[in-house]
This record gives structure tokens, sequence and C-alpha cells, in this order.
């Protein structure tokens, strides 16, 4: 059975500060989880356009997240089962994006994802039939929860309580109860999975716990775009960019795929001319 969900993130800010928080946190989250066995390492980073999307910029990963394994799965595959592919679609305010598992072939799990300047109530924004309206379920997250499961402790790292926190920057915050229909601005992020694990016996349980685990980091992600909103405040969307490309250069030269660990290590690399050009940017990001 596929299942299929939509969840809706609404966060306090506009359409064009959330790709510039959204950009700063896949970073900054991707530097935090890796190590020398697990993490995430880029593939290819590149533009691309097409009929349906239109313009973007597209990206390949390998997730290596064997320590994070539900103890039920190691009971009857190996510690690489959870070694993911994604590819990335990402021409905003729509993305795209496709998950697959190289251990369980016939696995696959979609998120597309649409952004609008609302708080949440579009209806129907991926144009879904009305056999998908049906099945689909939807849910409202909050990114000022602080309720807990499993899955929240196995992605969670982040301390902030959004309920007290107020930005130094922008004054933003804290999130009290029913701040989404108060906040100004205002935007939110429809994310609409599908996820098919055709395997007898055990593929419903590995489509619920991913669904939960997709909610977690969800959660997780859309929490620390707005606790950082003061590192990321006042930076552009290209600025970030030339980041992405100088880490895509010596990607190059060492004829490999690279991981830029953390922004010191980016630093240390940089070539001597283009230490001034970023240095403005590179004090921005390491705060």
């Amino acid at each position: 059975m596929v299942l299929m969900k939509e969840f809706r993130i609404v966060m306090p800010m506009s359409l064009e500060e959330y790709q510039v928080a959204q950009m700063y946190m896949v970073r900054k989250m991707q530097q935090q989880n890796t190590t020398s066995t697990e993490g995430v390492e880029i593939l290819e980073n590149k533009s691309f356009e097409d009929d349906v999307l239109g313009k973007g910029h597209y990206s390949s990963k390998i997730y290596r997240l064997q320590s994070k394994a539900p103890t039920w799965l190691t009971t009857f595959a190996p510690a690489d089962a959870l070694i993911m592919q994604e590819e990335a679609w990402n021409a905003y305010p729509r993305c795209k994006t496709v998950i697959k598992c190289p251990y369980f072939t016939k696995f696959q799990l979609t998120i597309e994802t649409v952004h609008r300047a609302d708080n949440g109530q579009s209806d129907n924004v991926h144009g879904l039939s009305k056999g998908q309206l049906a099945t689909r379920d939807v849910e409202i997250v909050d990114i000022a929860s602080s309720a807990r499961d499993y899955w929240s402790y196995v992605v969670s790292s982040s301390n902030t309580d959004l309920s007290k926190f107020t930005s130094a920057k922008t004054g933003r915050g804290p999130l009290l109860e029913g701040w989404q229909d108060k906040s100004k601005p205002v935007m939110t992020a429809y994310k609409l999975v599908t996820i098919d694990a055709p395997y007898w016996g055990f593929g419903y349980r590995i489509e619920h716990a991913l669904l939960l685990g997709e909610r977690a980091l969800f959660l997780e992600s859309h929490r620390n775009c707005f606790a950082w909103i003061d590192e990321w405040f006042g930076l552009t969307v290209e600025q970030i960019r030339e980041l992405e490309q100088q880490s895509d250069s010596l990607k190059e030269e060492l004829g490999r795929p690279t991981l830029v660990k953390s922004v010191e290590d980016f630093d240390q690399r940089l070539l001597p001319e283009s230490e001034d050009i970023y240095s403005g940017q590179r004090a921005q990001l390491s705060t």
C-alpha cells in the first residue's frame, strides 16, 4: 500500500527569507551530522531546466545513516540498509525530492514541496485528483511544539525553546499558542510525502517508520530555520551559492565527491585571492 501524507509547516518569515534560511539550514545540519563513517556525501550540484518545474538547482547525494536504523530493522537487514540515495530538484518555490535505497530496490520515497505566503490553509496546492485527495492525510506541524517521539530523539539536536526565543535581529518571537494566525510575515511549506515499500510482511512497517522519520526531520529542520535566524538574516541566495560553487570546484580538483564538513574546513582550502571576496560571508556563516 502506498502511503500519502501532506505536512504543512508554517514559518514566521517571508518566502524570500525562507529560501535563504533553508539553504543555510541544510548546509549547517549536514555539517553537524557528518562523522568519519556517517553523514552526507554530495555527488553533484548543478543547474537544471525542464518543462514541469522550470529552472532550478539539481543535487545528488548519498546519506549514510546506519546508526539511526530502528532495532527491528537490523534483525533482518544489514547495517548498510540505511544508505540512501537522494536526487533533488529545487525550482523554488516548487521542489521535488526522490529518495531510494540500494538495499530495498523497490522502495521509493518522494517529497513534493510547494511554498506559499499563507498560514497553511490552502487546500490543494499540489493539484491532486479526487481519488488522491480521498487518501491524503493532512497534518499541520507546529515548529514551537515540545512534543517528542522516538524519531524526534533520533533526529533532534536542537534545544531552543521557541516559545521563549526572540530574534535579536528581527524581534520575531516568542512563538506562543496561535502564533500562526498572528505572525507577519508568514509562509508555509506544503510537503506531500509519498512512500512505497512493496515488501510483503514488513513493507507497511517500513513505510510508517519512514513517514514518522520524515515528520521528525521536517520539525527539526524548520525549528532550526527559525532558531538560527540571527545567523542567516541579511544573507542572500547568491552569497550562499558562492560557497556551494567553491565546494564544487574543490570536488573537481580532488577528482572525487567531496563534503565540506565545516565552514572552517572550507576556509582553509579557499584560494588566497578569494579571501577578501568571501571573508564577510564566512564571518556571518560562522556565527
